[in-house]
């Protein structure tokens, strides 16, 4: 997400009003407030970030993360997850991964003479996938069955999936030897793709102070990280999301953006339809994370690069010139009217 991403501890950013909602729907949005703090007790200055899964969640998306190594993609994940007292399970994506590894199979009981079906790590909440584009296409698929219809199939019997459920998945951006590139079919089905950059001097001052003070990644009830909300909070914070209004003005101007990147000279791939709703889906769970009932153009702009830069794939040329995916959707929100 870019820098000037609003905070979402600021409920009346870009000009809010605090929205009358029911009891459970403003108790379920303290509480995903909470999440956030919560979160930072253990990583450092990926507010952005915190905020994409949070969003994607209420969403009903998965999230595609990019950064290199070590900027704490992992450990985002997996405090999260405790935040929201949820299940998560990690795959660290290889070459020789197989489907079966990710979705289960059929195994044999030889007391029985009859297979049986054991679960794959998809079975999950939030479901980390590390380094996604280093297995095969064929593995790489046997994720979309999850991701789009949430159920798996196995030997012709759909086996539904936990609710929510939510696949995270990384990636290096800098490192492409013996990588599968995830194909555009694969990266159309995540809602958002945040990229995680390198920590400022003070944030990585904070962190590695926290080290020197005992920190361990991999013990976070010792940092203090305990749940503050839960899946009735997500429930109720999903019916709330589900009543913010969207009015046709901006509607309109959502159509036109997804519009204006399909005749972009830089581009030679624009937005499909399902990235318009996606931004439209998006800017409506960070409206009502932002105490409003409506969505404005300001909530449109501020979740346009997250929920369009992976949909859109530039031309050569425009690569060698060293246009990115960003500054082409930058001049996009500077040149599209927004409507008042």
């Amino acid at each position: 997400m870019t820098q000037n991403y609003p905070s979402v501890s600021n409920p009346t950013a870009a000009g809010s009003v605090q929205a009358n909602t029911p009891d459970s729907g403003e108790h379920a949005r303290q509480a995903l407030h909470s999440v956030r703090q919560e979160v930072a007790k253990a990583v450092v200055g990926q507010d952005a970030a915190v905020t994409g899964l949070i969003i994607a969640l209420l969403a009903r998306g998965h999230v595609l993360l990019e950064g290199v190594p070590g900027v704490a993609k992992t450990l985002l994940v997996r405090t999260l997850a405790a935040a929201l007292s949820l299940d998560t399970k990690r795959v660290q994506f290889t070459p020789d991964l197989m489907p079966g590894d990710v979705t289960g199979s059929l195994i044999y009981d030889g007391r029985t003479s009859e297979f049986s079906f054991r679960e794959g790590p998809v079975f999950t909440n939030i479901l980390l996938a590390d380094e996604m584009n280093r297995t095969p296409p064929k593995t790489q698929a046997s994720l979309l069955e999850a991701m789009e219809e949430r159920q798996v199939t196995v030997d012709g019997v759909s086996r539904h999936l936990p609710d929510p459920f939510l696949v995270a998945a990384t990636q290096n951006p800098v490192e492409y030897e013996g990588t599968y590139p995830l194909p555009e079919a694969q990266l159309d089905r995540f809602l958002l793709k945040m990229t995680l950059d390198l920590p400022s001097r003070e944030d990585e001052i904070e962190v590695i102070r926290r080290h020197g003070s005992g920190f361990d990644p991999r013990n976070l009830s010792a940092a203090g990280v305990r749940p503050v909300a839960g899946e009735q909070d997500l429930r109720a914070a999903r019916e709330a999301v589900a009543r913010v209004d969207a009015s046709p003005e901006v509607l309109g101007y959502i159509v036109d953006l997804v519009r204006a990147t399909r005749s972009a000279p830089s581009f030679q791939l624009g937005v499909s339809p399902r990235g318009a709703t996606a931004l439209l889906n998006t800017a409506r769970a960070w409206a009502w994370l932002s105490g409003r009932s409506f969505i404005t153009p300001d909530d449109v702009k501020a979740l346009t690069l997250p929920a369009l830069r992976h949909r859109v794939a530039l031309r050569p040329e425009a690569q060698m010139d060293g246009v990115s995916v960003d500054d082409v959707l930058g001049s996009i929100l500077a040149t599209v009217p927004v409507p008042r």
